[in-house]
């Protein structure tokens, strides 16, 4: 990818040259990557190889040391309100406030983003996560789990074009894992672009149109689906952090 590129309207993500730096830390090394609108990446990669750092960044929680970032066309920079309206973000960190109910942190966020037919919203997104008989909940009194459903009806309130996982099964027992599972299967629709971080090999190749590999702060693999060898991707998971 060349330097200084304009972006272009094909990308729902286009990164040039990002780097990000704690002290003498590099944990992003010149991160160069394109996601199509509509489209699912999958990013792999050991602990610490810099892959909640990318997410961080992309989703404006923290400001990369050097390079760009476009999100539908549009540089994060310029317009940090314009892009948070355009994004969603399920992490280990619900975003939730503990003492309000799942319907009023709903509320609150449903006015910040200035969501019309607030009320409807917010009944779809809490019978999409099976919800409706903990909506008046305090969400501090909740399971994991079910804060990590409340999570995802946060993210998603405001219809946003672009969202970003960063693991969230992590920690869930199996049945509420196979919940999230099945919630996040479903929101791909074809016309929003999902960034997704997991250990899971194989439920990620399963979910994704295209992956990468991180390892040390770089890219070290990148495929279509089409691409990988899917019986031998282990063997090539191994090689690339192993030898990243």
């Amino acid at each position: 990818m060349g330097e200084n590129v304009p972006a272009s309207p094909s990308w729902a993500v286009e990164v040039q040259g990002l780097t990000k730096s704690f002290g003498d830390h590099h944990a992003l090394r010149g991160i160069d990557l394109r996601v199509g609108r509509g489209k699912h990446l999958v990013i792999f990669g050991p602990n610490g190889a810099g892959k909640t750092t990318l997410v961080k960044i992309l989703s404006t929680l923290a400001r990369p040391s050097s390079g760009k970032v476009w999100l539908d066309g549009i540089d994060i920079r310029d317009k940090p309100a314009q892009i948070r309206h355009k994004i969603g973000l399920v992490s280990h960190q619900t975003f939730l406030y503990d003492n309000l109910t799942v319907y009023e942190n709903l509320k609150f966020y449903g006015k910040m983003y200035d969501i019309s037919d607030l009320e409807q919203k917010i009944r779809e997104v809490i019978v999409w996560v099976q919800l409706e008989s903990r909506l008046h909940d305090r969400v501090g009194t909740l399971s994991h789990g079910l804060q990590q459903r409340a999570s995802i009806s946060r993210a998603v309130l405001h219809s946003p074009s672009i969202l970003f996982l960063d693991e969230p099964e992590v920690g869930l027992d199996p049945h509420a894992s196979t919940v999230i599972r099945d919630v996040l299967g479903s929101i791909n629709s074809g016309s929003r672009t999902v960034v997704t971080i997991t250990h899971n090999l194989e439920r990620g190749l399963e979910m994704s149109d295209s992956i990468i590999i991180l390892n040390k702060g770089k890219i070290v693999y990148q495929a279509a689906k089409h691409e990988v060898d899917t019986a031998n991707f282990q063997q090539v998971y191994d090689q690339c952090t192993e030898t990243g």
